[in-house]
């Protein structure tokens, strides 16, 4: 048993919780480029887009990221593609966050009114002109809340990313447990660390909600 002071635990998972952040922010960026392709391309019903975008969706939230975790990690070093656990965490947490951004927005966009579509159609713009000037800035400001507050579960999302061997916040706390049988302290310590990192999160989604809706 290693001899670790409270200050030397909480100092180690701080720096561990630097990768969690990182992870996150890298999934919630990808996945929302590649939601956006996604949503467009189903906005503009582009052939075979709405079977290909919803098999697509389905099949993210249809499995458990955890098993997304094993397939991208195992699944790409078969392929013959030298990867890492950093790799195949970004690539598989990219994923899975762009399935469910994409399903967020495509709400979004249903929620516009079809008379603001038929209004831009009356000026004879264009499905491009259309998503861009009517449609996407105002399913963007309905948007906002979800988003952010999605951003949560991709935070938390981060921690299966441990079992591919990713050193982040939980996956730090299990070795230092490891060598100071003080499970219950480690653990404390991780919890309160990713409170600190989501609770902030949450209460800003639920404030952007009460203004949108203020403003509606």
């Amino acid at each position: 048993m290693v001899d670790f002071s409270l200050w030397d635990i909480f100092r180690n998972l701080l720096l561990a919780a630097r990768w969690t952040v990182g992870l996150s922010l890298i999934a919630f960026v990808g996945g929302g480029v590649v939601g956006l392709a996604l949503l467009v391309a189903r906005t503009a019903k582009l052939p075979g887009a709405q079977v290909l975008v919803g098999g697509y969706v389905q099949l993210f939230q249809g499995t458990p990221l955890l098993m997304q975790l094993f397939l991208a990690y195992f699944g790409m070093a078969l392929m013959g593609v030298d990867t890492s656990a950093w790799v195949a965490a970004a690539v598989a947490l990219t994923l899975y966050s762009s399935a469910f951004l994409t399903e967020i927005w495509q709400g979004c966009v249903r929620a516009v009114p079809k008379g603001q579509w038929e209004a831009g159609q009356s000026l004879a713009l264009g499905m491009g002109e259309l998503l861009r000037y009517v449609v996407l800035p105002q399913a963007g400001r309905m948007a906002i809340a979800p988003t952010v507050g999605f951003l949560v579960q991709v935070i938390k999302g981060t921690a299966l990313a441990s079992v591919i061997g990713f050193i982040e916040l939980t996956k730090a706390g299990t070795m230092i447990t490891n060598a100071t049988f003080k499970p219950f302290l480690v653990y404390s310590c991780v919890a309160l660390l990713y409170f600190a990192l989501c609770f902030p999160i949450s209460l800003y989604a639920r404030s952007l909600e009460k203004k949108l809706n203020a403003i509606r």
